[in-house]
């Protein structure tokens, strides 16, 4: 297809890949990449649709139920803050908007490096603070997988259960904010010829994610995960600079 950017296509399914596999959701490597090829407003919209296929993938691919409690105390929080946060992200600069992303990258990381035990109580207070940050994060900055993920693990689920609970609560958050990005006017016709691309994209990824999940300990690909996320947050930071120098 005429101008199609398939670098940035490849990148996408890269993310989607280590995002199922590192847990985090592929947003958080997806959103800064996509930073690279279009404007900040863009990469909102087309990660809110790329991320329904690939949620109603991973629920496909890892149906062997859903936790009904946390899908209440952390999906109906986060779908009401995602909606706060997409209306909050119309009034504010994308400059800004990129810094806070790159600051968010770094300090979850390096967070998450240096206190690998860090842990959340199962509560259901943690889970409704956890929701309404994980929420409102997707809807400002793009991302809120991963505080959604810590706050999920404090419950100990079975993996499966953990991965199509938590896609199924995503799946509903970017149904939310995809009304939200297109009527703040994120959704841009000349981006529409990526849909079907990144449809595919997220299929293939989760399916190709759930198959090497299988052979890789989870605990130190997420390493990796966060390294990878540290990298990233910092390159962000870097290329805002050097543009504003320039």
């Amino acid at each position: 297809m005429k101008d199609t950017n398939y670098v940035f296509l490849l990148l996408a399914l890269i993310a989607e890949i280590i995002g199922t596999i590192g847990g985090f959701g592929s947003s958080v490597f997806f959103v800064p990449l996509g930073n690279f090829y279009f404007d900040f407003y863009s990469v909102l919209g087309l990660t809110a649709i790329f991320h329904l296929s690939s949620n109603l993938s991973k629920i496909f691919l890892f149906k062997k139920g859903l936790n009904i409690r946390l899908l209440l105390y952390i999906g109906i929080p986060s779908v009401i803050f995602v909606v706060l946060g997409g209306i909050m992200s119309k009034f504010l600069d994308t400059y800004f908007l990129e810094i806070f992303l790159g600051i968010f990258l770094i300090g979850l990381s390096i967070l998450f490096l240096i206190k690998n035990k860090i842990v959340v109580h199962a509560k259901n207070k943690n889970a409704i603070i956890g929701g309404s940050l994980s929420g409102f994060s997707a809807g400002l900055l793009g991302t809120g997988g991963a505080i959604r993920g810590l706050t999920m693990a404090a419950f100990n689920l079975e993996k499966s259960v953990f991965i199509a609970t938590s896609a199924f609560i995503d799946f509903i958050i970017d149904f939310s904010r995809t009304f939200v990005y297109y009527n703040n006017g994120y959704i841009h016709k000349h981006d529409l010829k990526y849909v079907p691309f990144l449809f595919v994209i997220g299929l293939m990824g989760s399916f190709i994610g759930k198959k090497v999940l299988a052979y890789i300990p989870q605990s130190k690909f997420r390493r990796l995960s966060l390294l990878f996320i540290l990298f990233i947050g910092v390159t962000t930071l870097l290329r805002i600079f050097i543009t504003q120098i320039e």
